[in-house]
């Protein structure tokens, strides 16, 4: 057994109660026991970060930015620490670290930070002396002193970060689920767990609605070729690894299938077809913070005009109008929209050497009734705008369809 480095995370289930916390100090000291050296990455205990929200909301509508990462930061304070009893109790040495004890430097405005460095020394040290270094995983300094936090879900970018800056050989990230699954488990009981998975396939399920890992955690690991494991706390089974591709192997054409259901759907008719419409429409959204996600532009037959239809987050789409009828730099005839739209996808990084992937699909939906509304295609992926109500129906047919049932 060569010794490793490795880095530990524990999402906010994982410690979500003291039996939780005891058990995963388990699973940390089977990994010591091995003769690995070990940081251990944890969120808040889970419920806690609503629950100071909901608390900051009581004091203010208007609650300080600043503030609200001071108070953030204490539910990781209070796991950490829960951690590291959980682990001296059991007769490991155990220690842990808060963001400006080691320093975790980040830039950024607060409740959003990203983390630039950190000082490997003192945890270095401790890992040295036979210690295991227990770190919080969605807060930091910034140059001038003050805590900040990294945005929600940064746990899994801190652990990938910490793999690099630390160099260590693996970063695995214990869940309530025992890996990536083709599709929903909860909604497709069909859904079969994936061993490998590249990171682009990892990032397009990511960003489809997959909610098992961070999809900025994913890029950061795909960038600096760090691999991933995504395991259960709860069960001993393998989970999924993340990898990059030269090592993978693509009998399989398609990985999984992801869906998100609250998308909303514009469609601007006859827009005036000059050079620059289109970012003159998009702008505005860019300084709202309004993310656009696919867009479809169909030309006229005489050329003069464009439709163009693309689809935001359901929760934008009363903002998306307002920014629309307000723009006086566009001109066109008509606006439509059709909120109760969901988005499926199709991903696999095998698709590119496979022929018929993308009329395999459009038939599969096509023999279920279910009519496409926009089409928008990746080199690993298909996504189609379809009516909320069959999405379910074209999940199970399209995972059905490409074999992964």
């Amino acid at each position: 057994q060569i010794m490793k480095k490795k880095v530990l995370k524990f999402g906010g289930t994982s410690v979500g109660s003291i039996d939780r916390i005891k058990h995963a100090a388990k699973i940390i000291k089977k990994e010591s026991d091995l003769g690995n050296k070990i940081i251990v990455v944890v969120s808040a205990m889970s419920g806690k970060t609503n629950e100071l929200i909901s608390l900051s909301k009581l004091v203010s509508t208007n609650f300080s930015k600043r503030e609200l990462d001071v108070l953030l930061s204490t539910g990781e304070q209070v796991s950490c620490a829960l951690i590291a009893g959980a682990l001296n109790e059991i007769g490991i040495n155990t220690k842990s670290f808060m963001n400006w004890q080691i320093p975790i430097l980040t830039e950024g405005e607060n409740n959003n930070a990203r983390i630039i460095n950190m000082s490997v020394n003192k945890i270095n040290d401790y890992l040295a002396s036979g210690g295991i270094a227990v770190v919080p995983g969605y807060q930091g300094i910034s140059s001038s002193g003050e805590i900040t936090t990294i945005g929600r879900g940064g746990s899994d970018a801190t652990a990938v970060a910490i793999a690099k800056i630390f160099d260590t050989d693996s970063c695995e990230i214990y869940t309530d689920v025992d890996g990536i699954y083709s599709t929903d488990p909860n909604k497709i009981p069909v859904a079969k767990k994936i061993e490998k998975i590249s990171y682009e396939e990892m990032l397009e399920l990511s960003s489809l609605g997959a909610k098992v890992m961070q999809s900025s955690a994913v890029q950061t690991a795909m960038i600096y070729d760090i691999p991933l494991q995504v395991r259960s706390t709860f069960t001993d089974r393998p989970g999924t690894k993340i990898f990059n591709k030269e090592n993978l192997d693509y009998s399989k054409a398609v990985t999984g299938v992801a869906y998100s259901k609250d998308d909303a759907k514009i469609t601007l008719q006859s827009v005036e077809d000059k050079p620059g419409v289109a970012a003159e429409i998009f702008e505005p959204f860019g300084k709202h913070h309004i993310n656009i996600d696919m867009v479809i532009q169909n030309v006229s037959s005489d050329g003069k005009t464009t439709d163009i239809t693309f689809t935001t987050k359901r929760e934008d789409l009363n903002k998306s109008l307002e920014i629309l009828k307000k723009n006086t730099n566009i001109k066109f005839k008509n606006l439509s929209y059709k909120d109760n739209v969901s988005k499926i996808s199709i991903v696999g990084a095998g698709m590119v050497t496979t022929p018929g992937v993308t009329y395999k699909m459009f038939r599969a939906l096509a023999e279920e009734k279910i009519n496409i509304l926009a089409i928008s295609t990746s080199e690993i992926k298909i996504s189609v705008i379809i009516d909320e109500r069959s999405t379910v129906k074209a999940v199970k047919k399209l995972h059905n369809i490409f074999k992964l049932d």
